[in-house]
């Protein structure tokens, strides 16, 4: 017999009323953290959103040949129609063998808020099945596509032991119908001129002028100013996989 039921036994016994009694579902989900900054002074995070893409081995060449590390947000099935598995995810393998850090951004680049729960879980597992696959790490990060999330997105991504980062600078480079890259380098610049304690930036690596354009003029910004650029694990103190194993073999399960 449940403990409220023995309650609202022995309360009619006694002729006096009940009206209420607190159980386990009356107690709100947990919901993973949200970040949006780094914390570790004179760092800043460079993420790439919307890959695997054919730039993917430049920007991370790129980046090593400055001493930098990048945090890579992909897609299972992209907006630009690669799949994470084509080449047997030879791109995101190439990522992740540099050291660079790869989390999810769901499997489909769709709007969050407004899948069920079920179709949250699906795009979630997905595209972290395929992570697994390709690197042989559990991601412990997840970025949901446009930024959006609401509270369901949040208690899924903690179940699954998940922390969600945005950021908080938006190089617009996906806005390329009003947006030039000289722009973008002048709103870099801008910030950076204000000598900030760290940057989490939001960057998109399925754009030429970003990966031969705008990213090394950035980082040239960086390194004069003397910043660090590390991945959003590194810049929050935490660590990237919440397991690290053996990649799995290429099969016919290989597919978008």
């Amino acid at each position: 017999m449940k403990f409220t039921t023995i309650v609202a036994a022995v309360s009619a016994l006694m002729g006096t009323g009940v009206l209420a009694v607190p159980t386990s579902g009356n107690k709100p989900p947990a919901l993973a953290n949200v970040y949006t900054s780094c914390v570790k002074p004179k760092t800043v995070a460079l993420t790439f959103d919307d890959g695997p893409y054919i730039y993917t081995k430049e920007i991370s060449d790129t980046l090593l040949k400055n001493g930098a590390k990048g945090t890579f947000f992909v897609n299972g099935n992209t907006w630009t129609g690669k799949c994470i598995y084509e080449d047997n995810g030879a791109r995101v393998k190439y990522l992740y063998q540099r050291g660079h850090q790869i989390a999810s951004h769901l499997w489909n680049h769709t709007h969050a808020p407004e899948l069920t729960a079920v179709e949250l879980t699906e795009n979630m597992v997905k595209v972290e099945k395929a992570i697994q696959r390709i690197t042989g790490a559990v991601t412990a990060f997840i970025r949901p596509p446009y930024g959006e999330y609401n509270d369901l997105f949040r208690e899924l991504a903690h179940k699954r032991k998940q922390s969600l980062v945005n950021w908080d600078f938006d190089a617009r480079d996906w806005d390329t119908a009003n947006v030039t890259p000289e722009q973008t380098k002048a709103w870099y610049k801008e910030v950076l001129d204000k000598n900030p304690k760290n940057l989490l930036p939001l960057n998109h690596e399925v754009y030429e002028s970003t990966a031969k354009d705008v990213l090394p003029y950035v980082i040239g910004l960086l390194k004069a100013k003397g910043y660090r650029m590390v991945t959003v694990a590194e810049c929050l103190g935490l660590p990237p996989y919440l397991k690290v194993g053996k990649p799995k073999h290429p099969d016919s399960s290989w597919v978008c």
